[in-house]
């Protein structure tokens, strides 16, 4: 003899373990560094970008890129603290 299953059972599976206010604050936290990052390449001088094996046209392109465009989202909201 089976069971009858008798209603339902609602599973909710969420997107993220963080509530979204504060994956929203990480992400504009992760595209303030990206601004600031970008800001202090294009103070870089020729010397220092050579070592780098950039040139001036390849830090014009990236700092004229738009704040949100950066590394993927995986790479961004990765916690890279260690974990005990």
């Amino acid at each position: 003899m089976q069971k009858q299953q008798q209603g339902y059972a609602l599973v909710v599976r969420p997107t993220s373990y963080l509530p979204l206010w504060r994956r929203l604050a990480q992400r504009v936290r992760s595209w303030h560094a990206l601004s600031v990052q970008r800001h202090r390449l294009a103070t870089l001088g020729e010397a220092t970008l050579k070592d780098l094996g950039l040139s001036r046209a390849d830090i014009e392109q990236e700092i004229h890129r738009p704040f949100w465009d950066g590394p993927a989202e995986s790479d961004v909201l990765r916690d890279d603290r260690p974990h005990d």
